[in-house]
């Protein structure tokens, strides 16, 4: 049995951004292991809640994950356990948890120990942007490739490593059916600049698992309730911007003609 690693930053990310190939690695007998960095009480709350402007209660979107992952099917998921960075917490204890202000060796120490136990012949994690300029994403990003760098000098690299892209050309898309569908984007959002079309490598054809991806998506509830504009976006173009999951190949060698269409080619 080959395995799947990925790392994501909050509860929800796996979902959004990477839901279809979890369903597809599940379906098609991988194992697949997911990294939480947070626990995603500490960020900002999308919901019901965002009126009162308080964090959700403790166990909400660890609640929310777990069936998600019970959707997608998850055989082993893993908290990091630090705070989110989205409620501006960053001085005296709580700064000191937050996932983007941690030593970057603490976190890459952390992840090693996962890496370790599971040998992942595939990880994906965000590139370098995070996707959209998210903090704890680009935390993510760095801290995986130091922990692959620490146990590339015991000896040991999984086959692949793909990073998360959004090509540029799907960004002006969806910026532009938003605007047409009278919806305000997030500023990260309408702010995104995207991956370079070519330096895509690798694009994943999801939509035989879309209704799984969806449905993961939904019992996110503190995120994904039908107010917010990520809901309304789901709702009208959901097919059309999410049922293909592209990635850049970052370590490891591309199998067969470019762009590949599985993340497992080759191996």
């Amino acid at each position: 049995m080959t395995t799947l690693l990925l790392v994501h930053a909050h509860p929800d990310d796996e979902s959004i951004l990477t839901g279809g190939v979890i369903a597809r690695a599940h379906l098609d007998g991988h194992r697949v292991v997911l990294i939480t960095a947070t626990r995603g009480e500490d960020g900002e709350v999308e919901a019901a809640d965002a009126a009162t402007e308080q964090p959700l209660p403790a166990g909400v979107r660890s609640e929310e994950l777990r069936q998600a992952c019970a959707i997608l099917g998850v055989d082993r998921q893993a908290f990091l356990d630090y705070r989110g960075a989205g409620r501006g917490e960053d001085a005296g204890e709580a700064g000191a948890r937050s996932f983007h202000l941690a030593p970057l060796h603490q976190v890459a120490d952390r992840l090693a120990v996962l890496l370790r136990e599971e040998r992942p012949e595939v990880l994906v994690t965000y590139g370098a942007d995070g996707t959209y300029g998210h903090p704890d994403h680009r935390r993510a990003h760095a801290a995986t490739m130091a922990a692959l760098d620490l146990l590339a000098a015991e000896g040991w690299r999984p086959a692949k490593v793909y990073l998360h892209a959004i090509p540029r050309g799907l960004v002006r898309a969806v910026v532009a059916a938003a605007g047409a569908n009278g919806i305000e984007l997030p500023v990260a959002v309408a702010g995104m600049e995207g991956t370079s079309e070519d330096e895509i490598t690798t694009q994943v054809d999801v939509s035989d698992v879309l209704d799984r991806k969806l449905a993961a998506c939904t019992v996110h509830h503190s995120q994904m309730h039908p107010g917010i504009p990520l809901a309304a976006i789901a709702a009208q173009l959901f097919e059309a911007a999410f049922a293909i999951e592209r990635f850049t190949l970052a370590r490891g060698e591309l199998a067969g003609t470019r762009p590949e269409t599985d993340l497992f080619a080759g191996l």
